[in-house]
């Protein structure tokens, strides 16, 4: 496998070429795949991530330097889902299997197991609502709540100060209980009692 090959296979797939993008996969899947899965370190994922790395591949072919080699041009592609797979797997552990973030919308603290399917609805339920924050506020509450830095770090990331940071991420959170089903925070608050 040379990167002379990879180029001319490259050139044809970046003409439409299917048989040479998948010759091109053929001849990365495997040391790709062990790539992605010391990152992941699951067997499931990996799979799932090589599948989506291929893809956007597929779909950036045309943006590929030629005078770049492919392998590195395609491990730079799979690094950043593996990126965008670790930041949602952080969002999971944050909503699902901690409850800190709801535990601090709703002043509960968590004592009682919940069902996986519990586990799942509240998730997809908090995801949603912060996907629908505005960009201002769900910055900082990312950065503070599920990623973990200090107000002073996220202050440093965003370019404002502590203080704003400070108050943007109270504004979320009460935009979130807010929007959050009474339910749903009804029944979460029943469950960390």
């Amino acid at each position: 496998m040379t990167d002379d090959d990879d180029r001319l296979l490259a050139a044809l797939a970046q003409k439409g070429d299917h048989a040479a993008f998948t010759a091109l996969i053929g001849r990365h899947k495997h040391w790709l795949l062990r790539s992605v899965r010391r990152y992941v370190r699951d067997e499931d994922d990996a799979l799932d991530i090589l599948q989506d790395s291929f893809i956007a591949a597929w779909f950036a072919i045309g943006s590929y330097d030629l005078q770049r080699p492919f392998g590195i041009w395609l491990r730079r592609i799979a690094l950043n889902k593996c990126r965008d797979h670790g930041r949602r797997n952080i969002v999971y552990r944050a909503a699902v299997g901690s409850f800190t973030l709801l535990s601090q919308i709703t002043g509960a603290t968590s004592q009682k197991p919940v069902s996986a399917l519990e586990r799942d609805l509240t998730a997809a339920s908090l995801d949603r609502a912060i996907a629908e924050l505005p960009e201002s506020l769900r910055y900082p509450l990312i950065l503070t709540a599920i990623e973990g830095l200090s107000h002073k770090e996220a202050a440093e990331v965003l370019k404002l100060t502590p203080k704003a940071i400070e108050v943007k991420v109270y504004r979320a959170k009460k935009l979130l209980a807010e929007s959050l089903s009474p339910d749903l925070l009804a029944d979460l608050v029943e469950q960390e009692h």
